[in-house]
């Protein structure tokens, strides 16, 4: 550790592995640096968690086991002298950007509540110059607003938060379960029963109905408090200027007037003006919906009623940097941004019910209008047999209530709510209520390859230099001493430390690196090989970087060079003023066609047509391993030049060199099992086609298939009905941009796929939002990603996904069992209470035997069936058609065959007490108890629509259907022993022989029925 690492951050406790307490020097008091840590250790993938106490001075950390304590403590120490002092990256590659330092000032402002806030003024601000705006918001273009100016602005504007959106108090979801039409029947029965005298028939009505709406009330306010809890997301740090500081602050302290510093993968905090760009380019698909992202500039624009999707010197709060980097002035902040006026729309709208939830609705009326139609036909029969008007009503009315499921919208909330917390305990985070559903029919999966695929752990493992192929993972020890001041070898390794953003440390004699993958792979090559990479950056600092941007596919960094023997010099020396060493690294193929020349066995030569030609071969050889291949050059600029020259003529050429990024372990036979679950894998990456044919036949996407591979460059003129057929025949999409992604997940959809995109990055944002079910990883990840995917896995572990995906088709295969159960018993009521007042039977059961027939064989055994376990071949099922109707014209077919079968047993019931009791209690007992039991026992048919008693393979315990079942049949004998139950119902005690009808014409119709259940539906 560094000399002074004792003195800035002391290790005061760390007897725990994995976990520390240091105390930071100058932390003490100043919020401003905590804030900052507090930004910095988040972003670091090695600190699980950590705490920041300006109180005592000290930082909690707890972190990865494979780190020491010491590593950490000066990672720690890294960010603190990286706080105090200046840092030349800050500059963003703008000249005349002039930071002093990222030191935040320790005044910190805090809004007044107290203070009435005032009205933002609203002004085209785009058709406005730069100087008029400064002047208007009182800041400066170079170096932001004046803190005390800011902290007036706070409490003049208040906070930059957007407006909350009206969410539904408690109170309004529990009226919201009276709002059915199987309520209002339920109402009207009540208030008949209250108004003839039946006190007790109106409080079990109410009861029914109280109970319904209790059970609804939970299972949606579970569901709210879930999905919300989603949502809640940590608000991102902007980065502003002020007083010509750099600061971290929170972006609901950010205030017209501040200068937002835009930077790849920042969130912009608000609506800003554009005053200095560099090559920035800003996704906006969140608020405009255009899929590509927007080059950005300054430059006044005219017109002041042009489309927001158009005003390009302007950037907008919730949008995200794609690329480049730029300067803005906050110009409209919380509800006055164009978001916030969005928000506010949003507020005023109500929720729309998921997909499921409209279907069952729809049959939930369907139900009521039908059955009503035939309730009205019975009391219209049994009107004219001579029963009473009153009775007759009553009694349709109760008919009409039994027959129609009321708990389905119930039974449906509640298992996609239970479904989003079963997935949660697996790491699985779902955004949304119906995601659980869609993902049960994904019928193709669209895998980003880095991070997704891969661990996004580069080593390099190979190199081509002048024309000679090097292996990099073996024999380091003969390459150590091979390596001299001016090979092409060393030449190379040298430009990939320079060309690099990592930052490199010396720790307990060890070098730790931090940075990306791929640009951490090419400093650890160099470290492994002996060079002094510490050294080299020291003696070619970086003045200027340019980041790959979508027109340019590769990076290239501006060092001063005084070490011109070096480096080998075309047309231009130190002297005539080409004194600044041009690092480049990127597409091989981009990188080679700007070289004209190249150092070969340390001579610099002319890069002929052959030349060419062995690179373009042996960068083909090294993709087909999948490899991930990058070019590498330099070249000298002129004092004063900053970027490479648009038609540069004295690029040379070093070579190549290859990295991989090993596939995740068990990839192979997780595509393998999607296959056998009926989903198609795409793999789309931003990789040469032949290190992306690699990976997907080791992968296997094609099933066995002959792979299909699409270079993107044969994407851009394509016609879109061609792109539609084309999509629909490749396996792996190569060299894709952002653009490309949301293109092919779009085309994939078009030809009516239910498609899920997977991808941790910026550039999977548009295809991650536009997929039917975006999936991101959660540790691993980019915000970006995190903000508009569907599904976050925690745990960063893809194979959950077919947890998920078992889930979602369980879900909805538990809802149709529900459904199924529901029906098939309440038609029969329906069909015993037809059949035997059209045959003038009498009416076996009366309104309070309806109504508790209702209430004990319907709610909690329907509920119990949608928690049904999976079936053991639900992932070896094709997925569904997300078209098909939850009900199909086959599935009437069986619940009306269903429900006759029961109705039978039951007025085979009544019709043995009618002979042997005539047209009284004891009858009327016989009916009720076997409809009821053999409602109950049909519970057990509907957990499976394949499986049957007959089979020897037999369904998993569902431990929830075993509590339901056995209160229900506990309830349902409490009524033939508890005396004052007989009364409310008005049955009788019944014999032996009773039972034992009761018993064969509650078994005999479940016996039949799973026979049934045997045969095909194309015979039903």
């Amino acid at each position: 550790m560094p000399k002074n690492c004792n003195q800035v951050v002391q290790v005061i406790h760390n007897s725990v592995r994995g976990r520390a307490r240091f105390r930071v020097k100058g932390l003490t008091q100043s919020k401003g640096l905590k804030t900052y840590l507090q930004h910095q250790l988040s972003a670091k993938k090695e600190i699980n968690s950590f705490s920041v106490s300006t109180l005592t001075g000290n930082v909690l950390v707890f972190y990865d086991k494979d780190y020491s304590a010491t590593i950490i403590a000066s990672s720690v120490e890294e960010l603190i002298l990286s706080y105090n002092v200046e840092d030349e990256h800050i500059e963003l590659d703008i000249p005349k950007l002039n930071i002093k330092s990222k030191h935040q000032p320790k005044k910190i402002c805090k809004n007044n509540p107290l203070t009435s806030l005032k009205e933002q003024a609203i002004n085209p601000w785009h058709t406005l110059d730069i100087d008029t705006i400064s002047d208007m918001l009182e800041t400066s273009k170079e170096s932001g607003l004046a803190e005390a100016k800011a902290c007036t602005y706070l409490n003049t504007y208040g906070p930059n938060l957007l407006p909350d959106t009206k969410k539904r108090s408690a109170l309004a979801i529990f009226l919201g379960q009276f709002n059915s039409l199987p309520v209002y029947l339920l109402g009207v029965a009540a208030t008949v029963s209250l108004f003839t005298g039946g006190l007790l028939d109106a409080i079990v009505i109410g009861s029914v109905v109280l109970i319904n709406s209790v059970i609804g009330y939970v299972t949606e306010s579970q569901a709210e408090k879930t999905i919300n809890s989603l949502k809640t997301m940590v608000r991102p740090l902007a980065r502003v200027l002020r007083n010509g500081n750099l600061i971290d602050c929170s972006s609901e302290s950010v205030v017209p007037g501040d200068l937002l510093v835009l930077r790849p993968g920042s969130f912009v905090a608000a609506d800003a003006r554009i005053t200095d760009s560099n090559y920035l380019s800003v996704d906006e698909s969140a608020l405009t919906g255009e899929s590509l992202p927007v080059s950005k500039r300054n430059r006044v624009i005219n017109d002041i009623d042009i489309a927001v999707a158009d005003r390009t010197n302007m950037v907008y709060m919730g949008t995200m940097v794609t690329g480049g980097q730029g300067l803005a002035i906050v110009v409209a902040t919380g509800r006055y941004t164009e978001i916030g006026q969005i928000q506010a729309l949003v507020g005023q709208a109500d929720t729309p019910q998921t997909p499921l939830e409209r279907q069952l609705n729809i049959v939930g009326n369907q139900l009521v209008l039908i059955s009503s139609a035939i309730c009205t036909l019975v009391f219209g029969i049994g009107y004219l047999r001579g029963y009473g008007l009153l009775e007759m009503f009553k009694m349709a009315l109760s008919l009409a209530v039994a027959a129609v499921p009321e708990g389905l919208p119930a039974v449906a909330t509640t298992t996609l709510a239970i479904g989003i917390n079963k997935l949660k305990a697996q790491k699985i985070l779902i955004r949304r209520l119906d995601a659980v559903e869609v993902l049960g029919s994904c019928q193709t999966i669209c895998f980003d390859k880095t991070g997704t695929i891969t661990y996004n752990k580069m080593t390099v493992v190979a190199a081509f230099t002048g024309k000679t192929r090097i292996n990099l993972s073996e024999n380091k020890e003969a390459l150590r001493s091979n390596i001299n001041e001016d090979n092409e070898l060393r030449l190379l390794l040298d430009v990939c430390a320079l060309c690099n953003e990592t930052t490199v440390t010396m720790q307990d004699d060890e070098y730790i690196t931090f940075g990306s993958p791929t640009e951490s792979a090419l400093v650890q090559i160099g470290l492994s090989l002996g060079l002094d990479v510490l050294s080299t950056r020291q003696n070619y600092p970086i003045i200027k970087i340019n980041h790959r941007t979508e027109e340019r596919n590769y990076m290239s960094t501006i060092h001063p060079c005084s070490d011109t023997h070096k480096w080998q010099q075309v047309d231009k020396a130190p002297a005539n003023g080409a004194n600044k060493l041009a690092a480049i690294k990127g597409s091989p193929l981009e990188v080679l066609a700007m070289c004209s020349f190249a150092i070969h066995n340390g001579r610099l030569e002319v890069l002929d047509d052959d030349f060419r030609h062995i690179i373009e071969d042996e960068n083909e050889r090294m993709a087909a391993k999948a490899l991930r291949v990058l070019g590498v050059s330099y070249c000298y600029v002129n004092d004063g030049e900053d970027n490479l020259p648009e038609n540069p003529t004295n690029i040379v050429w070093l070579g190549l060199i290859g990295m991989i990024d090993p596939i995740r372990k068990g990839m192979k036979d997780l595509v393998s099992s999607f296959h056998k679950a009926g989903i198609e894998t795409v793999m789309i990456t931003g990789d040469q086609s032949l290190t992306a044919y690699a990976i997907g036949k080791e992968l296997n996407l094609s099933a066995g298939k002959q792979i299909e591979i699409l270079d993107s460059r044969h994407l851009k003129n394509l016609d879109a009905e061609v792109l539609k057929t084309l999509c629909a025949q490749i396996h792996v999409f190569s060299r894709v941009s952002p653009a490309h992604k949301y293109e092919i997940v779009k085309a994939l959809q078009s030809t009516g796929k239910v498609v899920a995109m997977t991808g941790d990055g910026i550039n999977d944002g548009p295809a991650l939002k536009a997929a039917d079910i975006g999936v991101t990883i959660g540790q691993g990840g980019t915000d970006l990603a995190r903000e508009v995917a569907d599904v976050i896995l925690e745990d960063d572990d893809l194979s959950t996904m077919l947890d998920a995906i078992s889930n979602g088709r369980t879900i909805y295969s538990n809802i149709r069992k529900s459904i199924r159960f529901l029906l098939a018993t309440n038609m029969s009521e329906i069909v015993v209470m037809f059949t035997t007042l059209t045959g003038g039977l009498g009416h076996p059961l009366n309104t309070m035997q309806l109504l508790w027939i209702n209430l004990v064989s319907d709610i909690f055994p329907g509920l119990a069936l949608s928690l049904e376990p999976p079936e053991r071949d639900v992932l070896s099922r094709p997925p569904r058609n997300p078209q098909e109707q939850i009900l199909k014209p086959t599935d009437m077919k069986k619940l009306v065959i269903e429900s006759s079968v029961i109705s039978a047993g039951a007025i085979s019931a009544y019709g043995y007490g009618l002979l042997n009791y005539g047209a009284s209690p004891q009858a009327n007992t016989l009916a009720f108890l076997s409809l009821t039991f053999a409602q109950l026992i049909h519970t057990f048919s509907c957990r499976s629509e394949t499986l049957s008693i007959y089979d020897k393979e037999k369904l998993a315990r569902n431990k929830y259907l075993d509590t339901a079942m056995a209160g229900s049949f506990l309830l349902q004998f409490a009524c033939l022993f508890v005396p004052a139950l007989r009364r409310l119902l008005g049955i009788t005690p019944i014999n032996f022989k009773d039972y034992l009808v009761i018993a064969g014409s509650s078994v005999l119709p479940f016996l039949i029925n799973e026979k049934i259940k045997k045969i095909g539906d194309s015979k039903l």
